[in-house]
């Protein structure tokens, strides 16, 4: 994104000047079939563009010359997409190239997509039910001719059942939660992992290890705070993935209160629980080889913490 002192003065010492920009169009939605045979292939996604070059005439002059329409960016994505998606990661790779290269002005850019998955109903051909369990994200940042690219995961739900603990903590007079031995873990996984370079053969691959990974590492951690269990998440992608630089995740805790049975003359043996939506924690962190960039310029264009 470039800053540019076209605009003239506006009174006092200091000039008005245009800051970082970047334009596109957001949450362009794509539905894919492929049906080269007759068992048909579904792909669901959303896509946003935004270009980073020179547009300071737009913004200062109304000058639309170097101004790549919003609407053209979002045919191109309809276009490019005749030929198939592939992958979230690499579709967005092909945006960038395109669009860095047909356009002398345009230096860079911001490209982002969401995948969401359906199911076949019952192994059918062409009968499909939505899974509404994750979602698979990417982010593509094309800055001073590097790129920077984030996969993810959103919305994966896991709980276990047992196999997890939360003592030792400090207490003061407001400290009110008692100490166990034995809970129920549950979350709603948000990870993102950064690329350490862009040529990856096959980032479907990667993209299903990392989440057997992370699955793996919540399932198999015995637990003695969510934190714990974050960190191993985070260790298992990067030990089983050399080309992965680092991983953030975001973990609330989906709190299960056991519900007190004895005004009822019962027993709760850990069985009975109740599910609170909120408020509840809220545990964040990134994980990284000891030798990579942990200020990564593509992290200042991902709203949050990851």
């Amino acid at each position: 994104m470039d800053t540019h002192e076209h605009v003239a003065g506006a009174g006092g010492t200091s000039r008005i000047i245009l800051g970082p920009n970047q334009y596109g169009k957001a949450e362009v939605r794509l539905v894919k079939v492929t049906r080269d045979t007759a068992r048909h292939h579904l792909e669901d996604l959303s896509i946003t563009s935004q270009l980073h070059g020179d547009f300071a005439a737009a913004h200062t002059e109304g000058n639309n010359a170097h101004v790549v329409a919003t609407d053209t960016q979002k045919n191109t994505i309809y276009a490019f997409a005749r030929d198939g998606v592939g992958s979230p990661e690499a579709f967005l790779l092909r945006l960038a190239e395109h669009f860095t290269s047909s356009f002398d002005w345009v230096t860079g850019g911001r490209w982002a997509a969401e995948q969401y998955f359906w199911n076949r109903i019952n192994g059918h051909d062409h009968a499909f039910s939505k899974d509404k369990s994750e979602v698979r994200t990417a982010v593509l940042l094309v800055d001073g001719g590097r790129q920077h690219l984030v996969a993810g995961i959103s919305g994966l739900t896991v709980l276990k059942t047992t196999g997890s603990e939360f003592h030792g903590f400090p207490r003061d007079r407001y400290t009110t939660l008692a100490e166990t031995t034995d809970r129920i873990l549950a979350t709603d996984v948000t990870a993102k992992w950064r690329y350490a370079g862009t040529g990856v053969p096959d980032f479907n691959a990667v993209y299903a290890s990392v989440r057997a990974e992370l699955l793996d590492a919540f399932a198999n951690t015995h637990s003695l705070a969510l934190q714990q269990s974050m960190f191993q998440m985070g260790r298992a992608v990067l030990e089983a993935h050399p080309e992965i630089a680092e991983v953030r995740l975001s973990l609330p805790n989906n709190h299960h209160f056991p519900v007190d049975l004895e005004p009822f003359g019962l027993d709760n043996p850990g069985e009975v629980f109740f599910a609170a939506d909120r408020p509840y924690g809220l545990i964040e962190a990134a994980v990284l080889r000891e030798d990579s960039a942990a200020a990564d310029p593509v992290w200042n264009t991902i709203a949050g913490f990851c």
